[in-house]
């Protein structure tokens, strides 16, 4: 038989048959997040360890909560997603647009009630409070900020952002926030919306995802953003960074996760959500500063880093599910009236 002949007949098949049980296999060890970013929570860190333990790849993915939930209702019929990160209230409007479907993690009995849907379409892996985040060295002397009234003086004009919150939902926090400093309920955003037009006159930064490095460079003086980024600045990125807990109050809110509706590698999907409660998956978010869902693992170390207890007094939880039912409302209110 001529050499020609016999890769056409046998060499060819064998190959082609090899490639495609490798990309299936390469396919299986797969799962797709929506709005994992690793400069955001060390989700750097958790995708490594994912990768590392698991042997399950997680490509990183920027968005932000509200283009995750947008991007899941566009790919309902032929989802591309398998697990999804994003703000709670985001979490219950993925739920009623039935684009997650329910998963009990493991250690779901340690998941506190209030923080997980009933059945298992959204549960939380972690919380944070909002605050601000400044860059003490971007401040040219000025005195750190300690109301949400002292963003409004003149001297920090051009130095105070905070993500859109008409998309993203800590920016969408940020509103809670002011709104219930400000005397307003999740009825009546008017405080928010008033503050907001007065804010626009210090002329505020915007953006619309992660500012973690803007705020680190000192683009971004004072942020409005949650005490783990700014507690990972000064104690792992060494940054001249405070945070601080607004004295009039703030709000304290939890970030969610799902299984998506038909994900394309959904055994994949659940082994990370899996992951990211187990012991080792819960100690990366708390050595990042973040309150993990399972208290238990917490060092002392890592709670050493938090201001003191009596700071956190000002903030508090809220309705969240009221708080989703909401958002829409005032994110249309927003664009209308502030941006």
């Amino acid at each position: 038989m001529k050499k020609s002949t016999w890769l056409r007949q046998f060499a060819a098949p064998m190959l082609l048959a090899t490639l495609g049980m490798m990309g299936t296999a390469q396919a299986a060890d797969t799962a797709i997040c929506y709005n994992c970013p690793p400069e955001w929570a060390d989700w750097g860190t958790q995708l490594q360890a994912i990768k590392q333990d698991l042997g399950i790849s997680v490509p990183q993915d920027n968005k932000n909560s509200g283009q995750s939930l947008a991007q899941l209702v566009a790919e309902k019929s032929n989802p591309v997603a398998d697990v999804v990160y994003y703000g709670v209230t985001f979490g219950i409007q993925a739920q009623k647009a039935d684009v997650v479907t329910a998963y009990q993690p493991a250690h779901w009995d340690e998941i506190p009630a209030g923080l997980k849907d009933p059945a298992g379409h959204w549960f939380a892996i972690h919380s944070g409070t909002l605050g601000f985040a400044v860059n003490v060295d971007a401040l040219g002397g000025k005195p750190i900020p300690q109301s949400w009234d002292d963003l409004l003086k003149p001297e920090y004009k051009g130095m105070v952002g905070y993500l859109d919150p008409s998309s993203a939902f800590v920016g969408y926090v940020g509103a809670v926030a002011v709104n219930q400093a400000k005397g307003g309920s999740l009825d009546d955003f008017t405080p928010a919306i008033e503050y907001f037009k007065k804010l626009a006159a210090n002329e505020p930064i915007v953006p619309k995802q992660t500012a973690y490095a803007r705020m680190m460079s000192g683009e971004i003086p004072i942020l409005l953003d949650y005490d783990f980024n700014a507690y990972r600045a000064k104690y792992k990125d060494h940054a001249n960074v405070a945070f601080v807990i607004p004295q009039e109050g703030t709000v304290v809110v939890p970030y969610v996760m799902s299984l998506v509706n038909n994900g394309p590698h959904s055994a994949e999907g659940k082994k990370v959500l899996d992951y990211v409660l187990s012991d080792k998956g819960q100690a990366i978010w708390a050595n990042a500063f973040l309150r993990p869902v399972r208290a238990s693992a917490i060092s002392k170390e890592a709670q050493s880093h938090f201001l003191p207890d009596s700071d956190y007094a000002r903030a508090s939880a809220v309705d969240y599910g009221h708080m989703a039912d909401v958002q829409k409302a005032f994110s249309a209110r927003y664009l209308a009236e502030v941006q």
